[in-house]
């Protein structure tokens, strides 16, 4: 089950978990950090007594983890999960997280320790957007589809292009590799309106939850890229005195926005997805699997 931030996957998920005697499997990219669980709206103590979890809180933010760990170890969770259980419930709005266990990720080549130095001296000496004018140079198609706020990736795509003298998109088959089961897409939306609404409201609810005191907590970290995550980036400003807290707050809402908007982009290119309508009082038993 799939979907963008807010829409309301977490409660859907669980009440289908106990339908179908799933545990639910997590493909959310923050909420495996356990710093996090206010401002990522991660499974309170509650739902995840009532349902197994997995992928919740599993990581510190100073781990290096990235979406090609994730499928490695997703893979191997489903293999020891699928000899108890006939059908596995998936549920999360990470587009790589979830092509990660779909798809999978082509092989990409290594990179010499010459061409990863050169991209992160450009970084440090001129910042991520001159990092986003080579990629639009050198590989102008993934510059198009690259999250443009992570420097990480933005970082390995140009060592690939440095490294091998072609593109990085040029080594993206496109083509999913085989699972050994059968893959059901669920995705739940809401007009648009409701579901900003909806997350506008959310926000308001962890800041009343203490999302402050969990960004003022993280702060020492505010330069790894696990923090470099909407609900926590624009809130390092205000506890450094350059915004107020009513520009900060807004800004996280604006984001959050953007972010839902460029989840429901890519979501909407995969055809295999079967939309459900979230606003309709959805419950399990309206998901046919």
């Amino acid at each position: 089950m799939l979907g963008p931030t807010g829409v309301g996957k977490t409660d859907l998920s669980i009440g289908l978990a106990e339908r179908l005697g799933s545990p639910v499997i997590s493909a959310d990219s923050r909420q495996i950090y356990r710093e996090l669980p206010i401002g990522t709206a991660a499974p309170t103590a509650e739902q995840q007594a009532r349902v197994k979890h997995y992928f919740i809180g599993t990581h510190s933010i100073t781990d290096n983890y990235s979406a090609g760990q994730y499928e490695t170890d997703c893979l191997r969770l489903l293999d020891e999960l699928f000899t108890a259980h006939d059908t596995l419930l998936l549920t999360g709005g990470s587009m790589m997280y979830i092509d990660a266990v779909c798809r999978g990720f082509d092989d990409i080549p290594a990179v010499a320790d010459d061409a990863r130095r050169k991209v992160q001296e450009l970084f440090h000496s001129e910042g991520l957007e001159a990092l986003l004018g080579e990629l639009q140079r050198l590989d102008p198609e993934h510059y198009e589809r690259v999250d443009r706020q992570n420097h990480q990736r933005v970082m390995r795509a140009l060592e690939v292009c440095y490294q091998t003298g072609q593109t990085y998109s040029s080594f993206r088959s496109g083509v999913a590799r085989q699972r050994p089961f059968r893959i059901v897409k669920i995705g739940l939306n809401r007009p648009r309106a409701e579901l900003y609404e909806r997350i506008n409201r959310r926000v308001d609810i962890m800041l009343q939850q203490g999302l402050l005191d969990e960004v003022r907590a993280v702060m020492p970290f505010s330069h790894l890229n696990s923090l470099n995550t909407v609900g926590y980036k624009e809130l390092f400003p205000y506890l450094r005195g350059e915004v107020s807290l009513e520009q900060a707050v807004e800004q996280v809402k604006t984001d959050s926005r953007r972010y839902a908007k460029r989840q429901l982009t890519w979501f909407r290119a995969d055809s295999d997805i079967r939309w459900l309508d979230a606003s309709q009082h959805l419950n399990p038993d309206d998901i046919q699997i």
